[in-house]
């Protein structure tokens, strides 16, 4: 137990060591204090907004956008990374349209989404959705590609059925690439859902920190920024704890 907390300790020097330069650098006057307030002023207006319930309400709101549209995107990308990778006919077909797809950036789209869904909630969700299916669309046909033919070829000539083979050979050597891609996906969904709050929207936390910049309220700003990164943080160490749990033999073959 005591390694765990010197490993951790040293893991979170530096950030200490940032989070100190911010709260000295104001107050020495080494950055315009208007700019970038101290940390201290800007977990002080944190501390207001959580009091207040306005955060709660643009986390709801934020919250309800990035999951419905990243749901969404995994229960598309995954199957469908199965089945383009699994099928060389298909593929044939469908990677010179996904090439084309992927090329194209997507805040580019963005009024795309908007011209046929609005600037409610339908354009919002479609965004993510679409920025997010990618990562994890990719990451699964690489997985799926990346599983040596001999040990599916051994499988089968053990008398393994298809759904044995998929369930026990298949996925279990593919998840790996396809947690990647969800990981990749996740930080996608945040990144999209405050660029799509920050144009025709009332609630979330890319509109507190638009519209804080616009009335200069500064400190506000800031907090929003950091709740955004604390969610990330928190995000992608949740789906890591995940994956090692559903990965278990590929930590014993690693020690092995």
């Amino acid at each position: 137990m005591s390694d765990k907390i010197v490993y951790g300790v040293e893991r979170s020097i530096l950030i200490l060591l940032l989070l100190l330069a911010w709260e000295l650098c104001p107050r020495l006057g080494v950055v315009d204090p208007f700019l970038l307030p101290p940390l201290s002023l800007v977990l002080e207006r944190l501390f207001l907004l959580v009091q207040s319930g306005k955060l709660f309400v643009h986390l709801v709101a934020s919250f309800q956008r990035s999951f419905g549209g990243f749901v969404l995107a995994l229960l598309f990308s995954i199957p469908a990374g199965f089945l383009i990778a699994w099928s060389r006919s298909f593929r044939k077909y469908v990677d010179p349209v996904l090439q084309v797809f992927r090329s194209i950036p997507i805040l580019a789209l963005y009024p795309v989404f908007i011209l046929f869904f609005g600037l409610g909630e339908a354009s919002k969700i479609s965004v993510i959705f679409y920025g997010s299916l990618w990562p994890t669309l990719l990451n699964t046909i690489t997985g799926v590609n990346g599983i040596d033919p001999l040990l599916v070829k051994s499988a089968r000539s053990m008398g393994i059925s298809s759904i044995g083979l998929f369930f026990k050979v298949i996925l279990p050597s593919a998840l790996p690439s396809i947690f990647t891609g969800i990981r990749l996906s996740a930080a996608s969904a945040i990144l999209l859902l405050i660029a799509a709050e920050m144009l025709g929207a009332r609630r979330g936390m890319g509109y507190l920190i638009f519209y804080s910049e616009e009335k200069f309220d500064i400190p506000e700003m800031f907090g929003g920024i950091l709740v955004i990164a604390f969610v990330g943080l928190l995000l992608n160490y949740t789906l890591v704890y995940c994956e090692k749990r559903l990965t278990v033999w590929k930590q014993a073959a690693k020690e092995d």
